[in-house]
């Protein structure tokens, strides 16, 4: 999520004659690499990761970073859940938020947003100020502001420098990347950036596009783990391993319920009472992998959307609900615990 030095938020990203928004492309590609004389090769304590606990691409990288024991390796800093006009902000001294590492900026004491990373690069920087964000802070620069690249660095470039129970952690296994590839495709583009496209649509036809296009998307995931179930293959997306397809697809389903519902006007079903496999999947990995549930802070998510977006939302107000943001792992809604009781299961 971003603003960008023109003033563009992400709110304004539709387009101006059919209402459809239009995410636009990360301006840092770079990569820390194991090739000999490479420009960020892998270094104990030499990266930062600034992220937003709110941010679902931000998410991912926190996850990614604890599966893989990179948290001596790689320190972060989480900004405020609110996101103004300046874009993303560092907490103050005085406040205190949830969640580890939510602080000022510790490499750059009198930066106040994130924003003042990206002009000391290039004060004519006109791009959008990003979460992820991985920063090189023997060099001073940007090394990669797209989520799904660090995520695949963090896999593997610093294998070399971790003891063998953190290296072979493999979330993108070879025998598995062409279905994870493919899953990738249409999840990124009709859930991950689907519940965006609906919630920031400018006109009805745009939103009806998108929130169908999601549903059917959502439908697809719940089949595929449908049949997981059905045959046994494990608890996973693809079975009995975790992948980068669960941690694409977690930080999505995650919020789904707790604010995609409401503010973006995803209400056709929710996660607890309509999709009854991607349920069970989403509480098993939070429930059960500490990576997963320590990095989720229902209390910055549901602010920052909720008053970050005015147009949006305009009153900036918060809904209490759904309580519990998700649900336990033996718990159901009462219209889903009847039916489970009247099928005798």
């Amino acid at each position: 999520m971003a603003t960008s030095m023109n003033g563009s938020k992400i709110t304004n990203w539709a387009d101006s004659k059919t209402g459809a928004f239009n995410r636009q492309p990360s301006a840092f590609r770079n990569f820390i690499s194991t090739e000999p004389g490479a420009e960020f090769p892998p270094e104990k304590g030499r990266y930062h990761l600034y992220v937003s606990y709110a941010c679902p691409w931000a998410h991912r990288t926190l996850i990614v970073r604890k599966l893989k024991g990179l948290e001596d390796f790689i320190d972060f800093t989480s900004v405020h859940w609110h996101m103004g006009e300046k874009g993303w902000r560092f907490p103050t001294p005085d406040e205190s938020l949830p969640g580890a590492n939510v602080r000022p900026d510790p490499i750059h004491p009198d930066f106040t947003h994130l924003r003042n990373i990206y002009l000391s690069q290039d004060p004519s920087y006109d791009g959008r100020f990003l979460v992820p964000t991985l920063y090189d802070t023997k060099t001073s620069r940007i090394v990669s502001n797209e989520s799904s690249e660090i995520l695949r660095m963090l896999y593997t470039a610093f294998d070399g420098l971790l003891p063998a129970h953190h290296a072979s952690v493999d979330l993108y296994p070879q025998a598995l990347r062409s279905e994870i590839d493919a899953t990738n495709e249409w999840t990124y583009h009709e859930i991950n950036n689907g519940v965006y496209k609906s919630g920031f649509a400018t006109s009805a036809s745009a939103y009806e596009e998108a929130v169908t296009t999601l549903f059917r998307a959502l439908d697809r995931a719940e089949a595929h783990l449908a049949l997981n179930h059905r045959e046994r293959r494990g608890p996973y997306y693809f079975g009995a391993r975790l992948t980068e397809a669960d941690v694409r697809l977690y930080t999505t389903v995650v919020r789904f319920d707790a604010v995609y519902v409401q503010h973006f006007k995803c209400n056709l079903r929710d996660i607890r009472s309509g999709y009854p496999h991607l349920h069970r999947w989403v509480r098993k990995l939070y429930w059960d992998e500490d990576a997963f549930r320590d990095t989720t802070q229902f209390e910055h998510i549901k602010k920052h959307y909720t008053q970050s977006h005015p147009q949006v939302n305009p009153r900036g107000i918060t809904p209490l609900g759904p309580v519990p943001s998700l649900m336990g792992k033996d718990e159901e809604v009462p219209a889903v615990r009847a039916a489970l009781e009247a099928a005798g299961k």
